[in-house]
């Protein structure tokens, strides 16, 4: 599972995971910046509410859901904190975050459902969208992994929900790790390196040495190792390798942008046909 496919959907851009897509029991995609209504230093997909109208930002979701065949109204999201909580949607929980942020999931930064016709999404501009299927129980999850939630394991942490949650079998899921900044451009220094070297015996295969106390990070390889250790098969994870600072002008970059920047989103939902809607 290595492949990712751009889509267009008249100027609406987002990519899709093949692999994901051909289990025909989902519909999932990663925004880009092109297609929405913001403007200026947003524009023109931004999918996050800080920084913007809300008005703009309801338009936008509204496009990329429908783009994706899904329901804006349904939309489940957290409120992100570069935390490790993984919270499970329930029928209670539709619509949680789709029209405020206020409404989203209080400290989460990862979801996972079962149900049928909701999207869950998260909010990146630099950190990793990480979206996950169970094709076997029928279960997704989103997870947002920045360096803190990356180095702390939140994409082992939604493994563990998925399995506690529906049962899932690591070796079952599938995962997709989507536009985030590279190895290319991804500089950090011992405040990331610290944590790092004491978490993973690995850590040097995800690191390249920039010399003054500073390396490059790869944050996908990090992301790939942790689902690996945590039981997902290397064949079942799939790396888009899109650098969101090598490419600002296809998406939202905090680093290239000097922090003022808008919002891309990771969403995937169930297809109706695979269980009862609500």
């Amino acid at each position: 599972m290595t492949n990712f496919t751009r889509r267009e959907e008249g100027e609406l851009v987002y990519y899709a995971a093949d692999g994901l897509e051909s289990t025909g029991l989902v519909r999932h995609g990663f925004s880009t910046r092109h297609g929405g209504v913001s403007r200026d230093a947003l524009a023109s997909l931004n999918l996050g509410f800080k920084n913007d109208e809300v008005s703009s930002v309801l338009e936008n979701r509204r496009r990329f859901l429908t783009a994706l065949g899904l329901d804006p109204a349904r939309l489940v999201t957290g409120q992100q904190v570069h935390g490790t909580v993984v919270a499970e949607v329930t029928a209670r929980d539709v619509g949680r975050g789709a029209l405020r942020w206020e409404d989203g999931f209080p400290a989460t930064d990862a979801l996972v459902t079962s149900l049928s016709g909701v999207p869950i999404a998260v909010a990146t501009a630099d950190c990793v969208p990480i979206l996950y299927l169970d094709p076997v129980k029928k279960a997704i999850g989103a997870a947002h992994a920045g360096w803190r939630g990356s180095v702390r394991g939140i994409a082992q942490a939604v493994v563990t929900k998925l399995r506690e949650c529906y049962g899932s079998n690591p070796e079952d899921i599938l995962a997709a790790i989507g536009p985030s900044i590279g190895p290319c451009c991804y500089e950090v220094d011992e405040r990331v390196m610290i944590p790092l070297q004491d978490n993973f015996p690995f850590w040097r295969r995800v690191v390249e040495p920039r010399g003054d106390g500073h390396w490059f990070l790869n944050l996908w390889e990090l992301n790939r190792q942790v689902l690996v250790a945590a039981g997902v098969l290397e064949r079942n994870i799939a790396v888009g390798e899109l650098c969101t600072s090598c490419q600002v002008l296809d998406f939202f970059s905090y680093r290239a942008e000097k922090g003022f920047t808008g919002s891309l989103a990771a969403v995937i939902a169930l297809k109706e046909d695979n269980k009862k809607q609500l």
